[in-house]
């Protein structure tokens, strides 16, 4: 469903130099990768650009459907004559770059400016935009879906795209691949990543859960364990292995020692991905690998990790997937508990060649 200020027709475009517009964040990015992919096979022989933020330049860069990158520097383009400055630079950068479409997948007021200052004679985005960025875009595309992914794909689906068959291409490095297998090689399999982090509080599962379901992963299954993370979840990995040392058991930890890339290519390696509702859970479902999610205050159904090899453990409490951000009471926490989250895991890991280093 669409809504215009024209009557042009998007299934009918056939434009050479597209832009899309998704700066960040980590998790929401992936989600859009799939439109890039499908994007590219209703115009094979069309220029791609992404405008990402610099800091998640990784997940795009060398990506077989895109030709080029465009980085966004957000911690330069703030308020203030410089931060305008930097801004103007940008945005005068854009506009000459002569796009015949941008598509902004953000939807709010940087990435609507982004989408105007292009020159774009078509200009699209999401009906539900917010802040005012629908009021940059000649066209709006509505949805009726409810995960995140189905929703972005509704926009590349205007032009006449198939997605019947998403598709994440996730361009890992080689020497990432190979830098993985070093750091987990020597690792009992199966496999267990383990990605404890999550900006929301409400999204944080107790560490102390985390090392339980560890234990039992390398008492029972024989299993390797590995932490990963941003460097700024180094206290709950150090807590996840001081647990796990108290009873002599060991865990690998790579928290803030990976790239995107980097980190994709561990996900890979592994035979299994636990992980809160964050960034690297999406990034891990794309890399290919098995992954179950613990959801406590946010809804599976809108983003939930999107792919067959997803099992999500939801918390069952009253205000299950209310998406508030702090809460005094964390009941999530105490009914979500460690006993709820093994079976998932104990049978994700039956079965895996056991392999001892």
């Amino acid at each position: 469903m669409s809504t215009s200020r024209t009557v042009r027709d998007l299934a009918q475009l056939e434009p050479g130099q597209v832009c899309l517009i998704k700066p960040s964040a980590l998790g929401d990015v992936v989600h859009a990768l799939p439109v890039l992919s499908a994007l590219r096979g209703r115009w094979p022989d069309a220029r791609f650009s992404w405008v990402i933020n610099r800091g998640l330049i990784g997940l795009v860069e060398g990506h077989p459907d895109l030709d080029e990158v465009i980085p966004f520097d957000r911690s330069r383009a703030g308020v203030g004559p410089r931060g305008l400055g930097v801004s103007s630079r940008f945005l005068i950068g854009l506009r000459r770059r002569r796009f015949d479409l941008a598509i902004d997948l953000q939807g709010l007021f940087r990435s609507g400016l982004m989408a105007f200052a292009t020159g774009a004679p078509v200009r699209v985005g999401r009906a539900d935009a917010r802040e005012g960025a629908g009021w940059t875009y000649t066209h709006r595309i509505g949805s009726r879906a409810e995960h995140a992914v189905d929703r972005l794909l509704d926009v590349a689906s205007a032009f006449g795209a198939d997605v019947a068959r998403p598709r994440f291409s996730l361009p890992i490095r080689e020497e990432d691949r190979r830098w993985a297998r070093e750091a987990v090689g020597d690792l009992p399999r199966p496999l267990m990543v383990i990605n404890p982090g999550a900006r929301w509080v409400t999204k944080r599962w107790p560490p102390r859960h985390f090392a339980e379901v560890a234990r039992r992963a390398i008492t029972t299954a024989g299993a390797g364990v590995v932490v990963v993370g941003a460097p700024e979840d180094r206290p709950l990995a150090e807590e996840i292995a001081g647990r796990l040392g108290a009873v002599g058991l060991p865990v690998r930890d790579l928290t803030g020692k990976t790239t995107l890339s980097g980190l994709a290519a561990v996900a890979s390696e592994s035979d299994l991905v636990l992980s809160n509702d964050t960034g690297p859970l999406h990034l891990a479902v794309a890399s290919g690998a098995r992954v179950i999610a613990v959801f406590t205050c946010t809804d599976p159904a809108k983003t939930g990790p999107y792919g067959p090899g997803s099992t999500v453990i939801r918390a069952g409490v009253w205000c299950a997937g209310s998406c508030i951000r702090t809460c005094d009471r964390m009941e999530c926490m105490v009914e979500l508990s460690p006993d709820r989250v093994w079976p998932a895991v104990a049978e994700a890991l039956k079965g895996t060649p056991r392999r001892v280093a």
